[in-house]
């Protein structure tokens, strides 16, 4: 990349963007980072011939984790039985802090730390690690989800026993350190995609992110054109903003940009009320089930005073009012598990995490530090209300260990960002959902498992939620793919993954966003299925040209262009070329503003399947819009074969200023292989009338 940063005066500022020379300065903003079964979950297990060994594990192919440093002593990260570090590798494991170069293996191969951002906005000295070395546990998490090796009779403190391993356990991991404790800076960002580019990595993994913002102002979308264009795949989380519509983040096409799906393994904790009526909830307190059913205790709900004490923030608990207590504590404004070390610190015995009308039903589970529970809204109105109904409410607590089966899921998580695209509608976000609700994988071995400075506890796993999670699931499934497709783009590796992808649960009914079906702002493309994502029969692939096609057909100006990518184009001259062009994406996103009644999207897939394959198309069509495909029928004759199909989108509603007319429609179109049915290539259709 061809740039600098800098720390400049608002004179300074003023003078620089007069010059000629200078394309754009960019404000240095701020972002924030967003398992022993979730691999079983997606279908990868040891006992059949399966993706991980048409894959080789993910051997040979080395993933880049920007975050927050590794704990590389986790036996997540030993090296035992990994192949040589790839003669392609130039990265180095970089001494710092309490970590040297011989913290790095065949497994771990490089780790390397970036400040220079972080110290120009905060020049006072970081208070942890000034080195790769984890001090928060996030980037240890992720890392080790997309490519830990096998850890047999792995657990949280007793909870989810099993062999915890990453998606690709066979690839190698290079981790750099870019988020601190008071966030990550673009400029540490681009700087490490600069250097990852450089080190020779095949995959790119970057659980942050911010709000949307357009391209050419989005650090993290210039930096990973820079590694699409080396034939890098980027893969990032969505961000945690849901579920409030076009929330979604890292929306640039050569983006996977990953939502957030849930597991069907629970961690029941169930409340019984002192009226008899029973409360389901969930945590991971480690507590034996059969002394976890004693005594009641006395319910207390503190609102009188002031929201303080309802949030259970620090200082904020009388101890005469709590001690001895299981007290209820409103979700919001400080961290869950925080909420139950203020319990304890004023003398408080256990404690009900109570959901909002924001969380509503999510389940996102804790290693709690003192006996507690989360209860959905539903479950803490019930509550509330026995609350007020009596002048000594009680309750107690039973635990119930791991549950695995008896959930429906995949389903889309409350909190997963959402659709549509804020800056490019055209382009359909996320691209696929994967499970990062209560995941658990490595942590470091000098934090407790809350990850609070008080928590004296120490495990080898821990369980976190959120996009950050489902992002390196994404990851590892595409270090599987690059390993057995090598010379595939980045683009065919982000096809095969969504063309491929479950819209139904493993009930075989559609998967739900929250009570209802989900719809393809929340899904995307669907639920990952790696088994059938290394093996999808056809791809759509696009070339780093077609990006740049595509920003002039949206309306981006040379020099946004140009500070996108670093070439200087016409977009007249392209689009004279170019006409009726649309890129070449794997899914279909068709815009009818004032006045519009037809659309038409050329597509172009390439055969990857067998030779002599005959695919017939299969539309479900949007509600209100009449679908036309020619032809119907592609006839391939060898492997690696193109070709081309047209869509035409004929609109049968009147688009009308206001009125009460539907937004949006949703339909699909699927590809079969007339012999083998279990290639079918599904393109979401999504439908926009403005």
């Amino acid at each position: 990349m061809d740039g600098f940063a800098a720390q400049l005066t608002e004179s300074e500022l003023e003078y620089l963007q007069k010059l000629p020379d200078v394309i754009s300065i960019r404000p240095d903003r701020q972002v924030q980072i967003h398992t022993t079964y979730s691999y079983n979950f997606l279908g990868l297990n040891s006992a059949t011939q399966n993706g991980w060994y048409q894959s080789g594990f993910g051997r040979g192919t080395i993933i880049g984790v920007l975050d927050t440093g590794v704990w590389p002593e986790s036996p997540s990260f030993n090296d035992h039985g990994m192949p040589p570090i790839p003669r392609k590798w130039k990265g180095i494991c970089q001494s710092g802090q309490a970590f040297n170069s011989s913290n790095c293996n065949r497994k771990l191969i490089g780790a390397r730390y970036f400040t220079k951002g972080h110290l120009a906005v905060s020049p006072s000295r970081i208070p942890e690690y000034l080195s790769p070395r984890d001090s928060s546990g996030h980037g240890t998490h992720t890392s080790s989800t997309a490519g830990g090796v096998p850890v047999p009779m792995a657990s949280v403190l007793g909870y989810a026993e099993g062999v915890a391993r990453g998606m690709a356990p066979g690839a190698h991991i290079a981790m750099y350190k870019v988020c601190w404790f008071n966030g990550c800076y673009n400029s540490d960002i681009m700087a490490a995609m600069d250097v990852a580019i450089r080190d020779g990595v095949d995959i790119l993994s970057l659980s942050l992110g911010g709000f949307p913002v357009p391209l050419f102002d989005d650090s993290i979308a210039i930096g990973s054109f820079r590694a699409m264009e080396h034939g890098i795949s980027v893969i990032c989380a969505a961000g945690n903003n849901g579920p409030s519509e076009m929330s979604v983040a890292n929306e640039a096409p050569w983006i996977n940009t990953v939502g957030a799906s849930t597991l069907d393994r629970n961690f029941p904790a169930i409340v019984h009320m002192g009226n008899g009526q029973i409360l389901y909830g969930e945590s991971m307190y480690p507590m034996n089930k059969v002394l976890s059913i004693g005594k009641e205790l006395e319910l207390v709900y503190l609102t009188d005073a002031d929201t303080e004490s309802q949030f259970c923030l620090r200082g904020s608990l009388p101890r005469d009012k709590v001690q001895g207590k299981m007290v209820v504590c409103d979700r919001g404004v400080n961290g869950r598990a925080e909420k139950g070390q203020v319990v304890k610190e004023a003398g408080g015995a256990a404690m009900i995490l109570a959901n909002t009308v924001i969380n509503l039903e999510e389940d996102s589970v804790d290693v709690h530090i003192l006996p507690a529970t989360l209860v959905g809204f539903d479950e803490s109105v019930t509550l509330k209300a026995y609350i007020n109904s009596t002048m000594r409410p009680l309750a107690r607590i039973e635990f119930g260990g791991t549950v695995i089966g008896k959930s429906r899921a995949p389903a889309v998580a409350r909190f997963s960002a959402r659709g549509p695209s804020f800056t490019n509608p055209s382009i359909l976000k996320p691209d696929v959902i994967a499970p990062g609700v209560n995941i658990i994988a490595a942590w470091p071995q000098n934090l407790g498992p809350t990850g609070l400075a008080e928590d004296t506890r120490r495990v080898n796993f821990s369980v976190m939620s959120g996009t950050s999670m489902s992002c390196p699931h994404v990851s590892g499934i595409s270090a599987l793919i690059h390993s057995a497709h090598p010379r595939w783009t980045p683009a065919a590796i982000k096809s095969a993954i969504m063309t491929t992808a479950e819209v139904t649960d493993h009930t075989g009914r559609p998967i739900l966003d929250e009570d209802k079906p989900a719809g393809a702002f929340a899904l995307g493309a669907g639920h990952v299925n790696p088994q059938r994502a290394l093996n999808p029969g056809l791809i759509y692939d696009i070339r780093p040209n077609d990006y740049i096609n595509h920003l002039c057909s949206i309306g981006y100006t040379r020099s946004e262009i140009f500070s996108i990518t670093h070439r200087n184009v016409s977009c007249n001259d392209i689009m004279k070329m170019n006409r009726g062009f649309s890129l070449n994406y794997p899914s279909i996103s068709v815009m009818f503003k004032h006045g519009m009644r037809r659309n038409v999207f050329i597509r172009r897939v390439t055969n990857v399947g067998s030779a002599n394959s005959i695919y017939s198309v299969e539309v479900v069509a949007p509600e209100g819009v009449k679908v036309i495909v020619r032809p119907k029928r592609l006839v391939f004759k060898q492997i690696n074969q193109s070709l081309g199909y047209k869509v035409w989108f004929i609109s049968r509603k009147n688009v009308g200023k206001g009125g009460d007319m539907m937004n949006f429609a949703e339909g699909s179109l699927t590809w079969i292989h007339s012999q083998n049915g279990s290639y079918r290539v599904r393109s979401p259709i999504v439908v926009t009338w403005k």
